[in-house]
């Protein structure tokens, strides 16, 4: 493009410098836009050759005649432009007065506005698929209109806004295949503080086997190089949010009902309940053949309480015997005309209203001819819940070429409306949102559409479609299970333009659908990018480096990084997309803040390379995180073993080790910042934290000032994860970090082989680098943490969920993580160490068919697990059956025989686990820890005992499959029998837990090692052990010892073992290094004993790691297992070191977790209430009927109803007042009610005893009921109400049949919410915005 040039203009907006000195000539967020200098030349030789070239351009072709005629021209020019300027200068001036005073254009310019400014030119580009697009220097353009090139570069100073109205009436859509923004270049639509009104659409359109293909940035994109701008600002809206009431399948809390019968004779009936659509009688009554039917269904109808809904339909006949009194019955108390005539054959429907009288009445007939009824009688009445949810009973009969149909419906109507927790009034009808799912299966995630919804509040939606699955808004068991709620719709879209199917080679033996979408790619020194409120549709590609956004290489993007305003993403939503959602390669700085990333391809938020730091995010949500193919971490199974042609020879990789990753949160770094984000629904993980051992990708090679797992973690604060298949929060060690080679075969960047697993039946699992020599050792904290076992999310089958079994605390149906066999357990212990301390277990109750422990450990474990694994201060809930479970040979279990299940253990410090204080708790038929006053408790499978202990790592050389067997001394007939730790590598590895100060043997299942290195781990200065180990007779030793540096390998102070003749020489010079060899037994004795200070959770000493090596010169290959001849001899008598402690008594004190509920929104306060409703059986056993609130019990002894008011402002809860009504004062309470509860005030309400009529329906429509209840005939009543101008969420009435009560409920209150009306004396602290705040500080 080709346009004036406008470099003598004066400038209307600030122009920042870019990378190759060009002028941006757009605005700046805000106002201006964030400067940057120059970043500076690649090289000295570079920055020299643009020197030469700009010199030899200045001077080209010119002689010095010519150069002087030149100079005397530009002078004669000046002069002349000088007039020029300054009657430009006035005309514009002049313009622009005249533009403020709205002379000239609709609306006053703002400054703000990037469209508004005066030196922009209406662009109308039309429609020209060939067009190639140059907008550069002078040119200053404003797309107003639809338009379709074939790409468009921005450079030079070029800039391209698009246009907009103050009404937002616009809708311009730009096609192209690219757009690419550099050296100058700009493209602008909205600003952040001028945001885009209208609807702006970037479609990048092209099949991926077709076109040209750009150097770095490929195909269909908008690209962003050095000195490029882009600025892309759509309405802001809130992002997403929380439900705030449960939101049920089909809309309906006891969901819909469809039933539909052939030939079904007679008359069909349902009973429903008005207030809840649940149906509560389905009966069948054949009026056409028995006259005992008719009264049947004459006296179902006589007892039912005024104000049910009855439905009945007609199938095939239902005249014959149909009573007159029956007739009367259906004409007096649902107020039918039609019934009385009723004929042979004849279709009839009704549905009405008990005691409603005629007007409640809605009645079909279709009389019978020629077998059929020519259409349906159909019969359809609308009813609103008492939570203001309006559907319909449908009630349908009708003959079809002979064949009678008679059925039902009941379900929503107008759609179903949602409670939500902020106000979201910025959302619109025709808007798209997804709810996620609150289930095991991610797949339970919907997508609805908005509704117009005159009535609703600003924390309420209507959504168009009924939802397929439950999904919770409550806070359950002190857990926040609220399922998010994003927005997926903006006014701004950049999206890519799709196939039907897959095509070419774009990985179709894995996806049906085309996914080549578009892509966003920033790159080193750009000027200023920021994106807010964009939508993202059909973006990325199974392709590396093409992801929906991606930060590529940019280093710094903050002020570190020399930019004014820091780089950032807000608000985007990217969605239905098919490579990641943002990427963040090789960039430091980057806020990515409120972005949604829905329904896409491999790991969603990803960090990639391992050298990216200081990033934060903040308040995003991602879910629906599936399976892709660029990574092997991204890789499903399918994908894994069939994806081999980066493996090495006939490699076949292992889905469970070196794939299975993929997760919602990637963080390859520690030092980022996570806070208040939601992972809630991965196929395999929501957050993984991983350490690489050294950059990888396209910074291999760079250097990190620290490794990445010495690095401290940066803030973790206030995130959630919830519905992934395999793991909530994982953190482990890494991937592979060099090529595939004949040494290991794996693909770069595989998962690290030493990877494990937690999983959605285990609440959290903490793994370190594996334990030592692979670890230095290191210490992890859980407090203030509560674990919920089986929770009052029952779960809906359907999506992945392919699990449903019993529940140990009430028998009830639930989904499941695993098969019903699956062991769950709360806090899964590892490797270790780690602290577990001031934390609650609830609701741990085994079933019939599988172990539930609050504390467990992995199964199947071959690895070890230290005795520095401690737990304090950790109460459990009165539904905890198995406080710690140590598996069984069984399902999951297999044969408990790995060397990490024989060798769990923790350390009990306080007592709160076993009641026994400074107890190690371990596997029961671990005799290596025992002594005869341990304590065994068969339940857990374990045994508590006192001593001290520590660890041995045994390594040999050069024996494959060997396999050691230890006993201690005192109980020589309970060996233990190690398979070691890489069983078939040439250096296996046995690491038992040992009671220190005993005596031990070792044996071998084949020839002894010829070379084996015994380690001290875990052992304080002068902690020891002897050890006899097994060899022929005729061996002869050589046994040194040293420290070990592991940080390089080598060896310090090393000491030869001298021989001595004796057992009682060697125990008397144990502090000496000497060995004793007893050959007519085969057993080498020495004494390990530390010399050597530990500090810390460290493994080894402060001075090393305290090594024995042995080397033994035999040339026999007989087995060497000496215990037939070691035993009885070396026998020694059980005894007790350090003393068993007495049993605790009485409750602990202060355990547990100080705080009452976990919720996303922290800043907040809520009041736990509780209810128990007892049953008549109950009531009459003299269970009490009791209000719980904070804690404080407030109880009813005798029928009647007790009310409580609490403020609704007050933190802590404020009770303004305790009433006791009898139920023969109701019309006192009904008083109270509607006079007497003061503003802003929570109302409890709780009955006790049968309730005939409780006449109080009308008082409560005020305090939060959508309609008057019906409260007949009902066991029990519990209501929730607010007093004052706003009906909460919370507002709810629960009621039970006649006879039950309603057992116990619990319920979460927010308190001092603006809503309320509550005066704040101070503001609220928000503790995420300040750690948000500090990032950017610490930027």
């Amino acid at each position: 493009m080709h346009a004036t040039d406008s470099r003598g203009q004066p400038p209307a907006f600030l122009q920042p410098q870019n990378g190759n000195g060009h002028r941006s000539s757009g605005y700046v967020p805000g106002k201006v836009v964030p400067l940057r200098p120059p970043p500076p030349p690649k090289s000295q030789a570079s920055a020299k050759l643009t020197s030469v070239r700009q010199e030899a351009r200045a001077t080209f072709a010119f002689s010095p005649e010519e150069q002087q005629a030149q100079r005397e021209s530009r002078k004669q020019k000046r002069h002349k432009n000088t007039f020029i300027c300054f009657a430009i200068t006035s005309f514009s001036f002049f313009v622009a007065l005249a533009v403020i005073l709205g002379i000239s254009s609709k609306y006053a310019p703002d400054e703000n506005c990037p469209d508004q400014n005066p030196r922009l030119r209406n662009w109308d580009p039309g429609q020209d698929s060939a067009k190639q697009v140059v907008i550069k220097e002078g040119d200053m353009f404003r797309l107003t209109s639809d338009a379709t090139v074939n790409s468009v570069v921005i450079q030079d100073g070029g800039l391209l806004v698009f246009g907009d109205d103050k009404d937002g009436s616009r809708n311009i859509t730009l096609r192209t295949r690219y757009i690419l923004i550099k050296d100058g270049g700009a493209l602008h639509i909205g600003a952040e503080k001028c945001r885009y009104k209208s609807k702006a659409t970037i479609a990048l359109y092209g099949k991926s086997d077709e076109g040209e293909s750009m150097p770095t940035f490929g195909k269909k994109f908008i690209g962003v190089e050095a000195g490029g701008t882009l600025e892309i600002h759509g309405a802001q809206t809130v992002s997403w949010t929380l439900l705030a009431r449960t939101l049920h399948s089909s809309g309906l809390t006891f969901g819909s009902y469809a039933f539909e019968k052939d030939f079904s004779r007679g008359l069909n009936v349902r009973i429903i309940d008005q207030d809840t659509a649940k149906i509560l009688e389905s009966e069948k009554f054949d009026t056409h053949e028995y006259h005992n039917e008719s009264r049947r269904l004459q006296e179902l109808l006589r007892i039912q309480d005024p104000g049910r809904i009855v439905a009945i339909a007609v199938g095939d006949s239902a005249a014959k015997s149909l009573l007159q009194g029956t007739i009367q019955m259906i004409q007096d108390r649902l107020g039918s005309k039609l019934i009385q005539g009723l004929g042979y054959r004849q279709a009839w429907a009704l549905v009405g209203v008990i005691d409603g009288g005629s007007a409640s009445c809605n009645e079909s007939v279709r009389n019978y001819e020629n077998h059929s009824s020519g259409g349906k009688a159909l019969a359809q009445r609308e009813f609103y819940t008492v939570d203001g949810q309006k559907f319909t009973v449908t009630a349908y009969s009708e003959w079809i070429e002979g064949v009678s149909l008679s059925g039902f419906r009941v379900e929503v109507v107008d759609g179903v409306k949602l409670h939500l927790l902020d106000d979201v009034s910025s959302w619109k009808p025709g808007d798209q949102i997804v709810v996620a799912s609150t289930d095991y299966s991610m797949y339970q995630a919907e997508e609805f559409t908005l509704l117009p919804c005159p009535e609703c509040s600003r924390f309420q939606v209507k959504v168009k479609e009924a939802p397929q699955f439950l999904h919770m808004g409550e806070i359950t068991d002190g857990v926040d299970m609220r399922a998010e709620v994003g927005i997926l719709t903006r006014n701004v879209v950049i999206r890519g333009e799709m196939e039907d199917s897959c095509y070419a080679g774009n990985q179709c033996q894995f996806f049906d659908y085309d996914t080549f979408g578009g892509h966003v790619m920033i790159r080193k020194n750009f000027t200023s990018v920021h994106l807010s409120y964009v939508e993202l549709r059909h973006m990325g590609q199974q392709h590396l480096g093409r992801y929906p956004v991606h930060f590529h290489l940019c280093g710094d993007v903050d002020h570190k990084g020399g930019y004014r305003h820091a780089t950032f993403v807000d608000g985007l939503s990217i969605h239905h997309s098919f490579s990641r959602c943002i990427t963040v390669h090789g960039t430091n700085g980057l806020l990515i803040k409120d972005t949604i990333g829905f329904d896409t391809l491999g790991h969603c938020f990803f960090l990639e390379d391992g050298i990216e730091q200081r990033n934060t995010l903040f308040h995003n949500l991602g879910l629906l995180t599936k399976p892709g193919t660029l990574l092997p971490t991204d890789r499903n199974n399918s994908m894994c073993t069939a994806m081999r042609e980066k493996v090495f020879g006939n490699y076949v990789p292992v889905p469970a080790t070196d794939c299975m990753a993929v997760s919602t949160f990637w963080i390859a770094h520690p030092n980022n910042n996570l806070i208040s984000n939601a992972a809630a629904g991965s196929q395999d993980a929501g957050i993984w934290y991983l350490f690489h051992k050294e950059p990888t990708g396209e910074s291999s090679g760079l250097q990190l000032l620290a490794k990445p797992e010495l690095t401290p973690l940066g803030i973790f604060y206030n995130n959630r994860v919830h519905s992934s298949f395999k793991a909530g929060l994982f953190i482990d060690k890494g991937v592979k970090t060099t090529n595939a080679s004949a040494a290991d075969p794996r693909e770069y960047l595989c998962l690290d082989n030493s990877a494990r697993f937690a999983d959605n039946g285990i609440g959290l699992t903490f793994a370190s680098d594996g334990s030592f020599p692979s670890d230095e050792g290191s210490s992890q904290e859980v407090s203030e943490s509560l674990f919920v076992g089986e929770s009052r999310n029952y779960g809906f089958q359907g999506g992945q969920n392919k699990y449903v079994g019993t529940g140990g605390i009430d028998q009830k149906p639930r989904t499941l993580p695993r098969n019903r066999t699956f062991p769950i357990r709360g806090f899964q212990i590892y490797d270790g160490p780690i602290h577990l301390t001031r934390c609650t277990f609830k609701k741990y109750v085994p079933t019939p068919d599988r172990y539930t422990s609050a504390i467990g450990f992995l199964v199947k474990n071959p690895w070890q697990i230290t005795p520095r694994n401690n737990i304090s201060l950790v109460k459990f809930g009165p539904h905890v059956s198995l406080n710690v479970f140590f598996g069984k040979p069984g399902p999951w279990f297999e044969d408990c025989e790995l060397d990490g299940d024989k060798n769990s253990i923790f350390h009990d410090i306080d007592g709160s686990v076993t009641g026994y204080k400074d107890a190690y708790v371990g596997r029961i038929d671990n005799y290596l820890i025992r002594h005869p006053s341990c304590v065994n408790i068969t339940k857990w499978n374990a045994v508590v005992c006192s001593g001290n202990y520590a660890q041995v790592y045994v390594q040999t050389w050069s024996t494959q499959n060997l396999t050691m067997t230890i006993a201690r001394d005192e109980y020589p007939s309970y060996p233990m029998v190690l398979r070691g730790i890489n069983q078939k590598a040439t250096f296996p590895q046995y690491q038992p837990v040992i009671m220190l100060e005993k005596g031990y043997t070792i044996h071998w299942n084949g020839p002894a090692p010829r070379t084996a290195f015994l380690y001290l781990i875990n052992f304080n200065r002068n902690d020891w052990i002897r050890v006899g180990l097994c060899y022929p007779s005729n061996t002869s030793f050589q046994v040194t010892f040293g420290f070990l540096q592991r940080h390089n390998g080598s060896l310090s102070k090393m000491e030869e073992y001298e021989p001595v003749h004796s057992l009682e020489e060697l125990q008397r010079k144990q502090s000496e290094r000497k060995f004793y060899f007893d050959s007519s037994a085969g057993l080498l004795f020495l004494y390990l004993k530390a010399k050597s200070h530990r500090d810390g959770h460290s493994y080894c000493s402060s001075q090393g790691c305290e090594r024995v090596k042995i080397q033994a010169a035999t040339d026999s290959k007989d087995i060497s297992n000496c215990m037939a001849k070691a035993y009885p001899q070396y026998y020694r008598k059980p005894s007790a070191l350090k003393r068993m402690p007495s049993m605790l008594t009485g409750l602990c004190q202060g355990c547990g977790t100080r705080q009452v509920v976990f919720t996303s929104d922290p800043h907040k306060s809520y009041l736990p209430v509780q209810f128990q409703s007892p049953s008549k059986a109950e009531t009459q056993r003299g269970d009490l009927s009791v209000i719980s609130v904070n804690g404080t019990d407030f109880t009813i002894q005798n029928p009647g109803v007790l009310l409580l008011v609490v403020d609704a402002c007050s933190v802590p809860f404020r009770l303004t007042a305790k009433k006791v009504f009898s139920l023969a004062d109701i019309s006192r309470l009904e008083e109270y009610l509607r006079t007497g509860i003061p503003p802003r005030s929570i109302v409890l309400l709780s009955t006790r005893g049968e309730i005939k009529h409780l006449n109080i329906s009308e008082s409560l429509v005020p305090l939060g009921l959508a309609k008057p209840a019906h409260l007949y005939n009902k066991g029990s009543a519990i209501f929730l109400g607010f007093s004052g101008n706003f009906k909460p969420s919370w507002a709810k009435l629960f009621t039970s049949p006649a006879g039950q009560g309603l057992g116990l409920l619990e319920q979460f209150i927010p308190l001092q919410l603006d809503e309320y009306g509550c005066h704040r004396t101070s503001a609220v602290r928000r503790r995420d915005l300040e750690l948000l705040m500090q990032t950017s500080k610490a930027h």
